[in-house]
């Protein structure tokens, strides 16, 4: 049954709303899945926080126009596509590479990776997403890089402070002698 002109815009609305909000954005070729992968995949992008989506192309297409700088996009909503939107910008390409590992299979296919304004084009670009680091883990990994030189310091001064107690104490001793 085909959606009225209501849904459509509601639907449009939708899609620009996420387009709009989500700094990254995947688009796959979900194509030769089954029902059971799909709804494995789906329930995987669910688990980790990533809304993912099929999308009909010009829906999307439509969407596209109303949300300023993503003009690039829009060749890419040809065929099957699904959309995966994520504020992480490597959990979609983990969730895929997994998928693809663990179900021995060709798709879904990243057709190509929108980070925050830089694209990434097909399937070939799926490892060096995966491999990114995520905010959180780039932030820690300051956080232990500014407490490092801290940590140290305490150390070094706590060990310096033991040897001078140490000292301290021995030369009492030597005196009460």
């Amino acid at each position: 049954m085909s959606k009225t002109r209501a849904e459509k815009a509601e639907l449009i609305d939708e899609i620009g709303d996420k387009l709009d909000e989500y700094p990254i954005i995947y688009l796959t070729n979900f194509s030769g899945l089954t029902v059971a992968q799909s709804n494995d995949l789906r329930g995987r992008f669910r688990e980790a926080d990533v809304d993912y989506q099929v999308t009909k192309n010009t829906l999307a297409q439509i969407a596209l126009d109303r949300v300023e700088g993503m003009d690039a996009l829009e060749e890419f909503f040809h065929g099957p596509t699904a959309v995966a939107y994520s504020e992480d910008p490597a959990k979609p390409a983990r969730i895929i590479q997994d998928f693809l590992e663990e179900e021995d299979a060709e798709r879904p296919e990243l057709k190509v990776a929108w980070i925050e304004g830089e694209l990434y084009k097909g399937p070939e670009s799926l490892e060096t997403l995966a491999d990114l680091k995520s905010r959180e883990e780039l932030i820690g990994e300051i956080v232990d890089l500014l407490q490092s030189p801290a940590q140290n310091l305490v150390g070094a001064l706590q060990g310096a402070g033991q040897n001078l107690a140490g000292i301290l104490e021995a030369l009492s001793e030597k005196d009460d002698e």
